[in-house]
């Protein structure tokens, strides 16, 4: 199954999370933090939005940053995704 966002919208995928510290410690799931990082899985088109025109500056593939807490957990397939405002997205990672 495929997700097609609307309007502003972007599905965002979670990096892996680090399991283990520097040191050698294994984190248990209840003291790993929320990611902030992620992988943009599906883009809107954008188009007019309240009167403004919004122009998508992300691509699928793209690495991204987001506030910790922004936008719509779900699952799809197996999968956990987020669904997120484009405004939402703080930064794009560059390698």
């Amino acid at each position: 199954m495929t997700i097609k966002p609307l309007f502003d919208k972007v599905v965002i995928e979670s990096v892996p999370v680090q399991e283990k510290t520097a040191s050698g410690l294994f984190l248990t799931a209840a003291s790993q933090e929320k990611p902030q990082a992620y992988t943009v899985v599906a883009v809107g088109p954008g188009g007019i939005i309240d009167g403004k025109e919004i122009t998508m500056q992300v691509k699928v593939g793209d690495k991204v940053l987001c506030s910790q807490y922004s936008g719509s957990d779900f699952k799809l397939d197996g999968k956990e995704f987020t669904i997120i405002k484009q405004s939402d997205i703080l930064a794009v990672l560059e390698d």
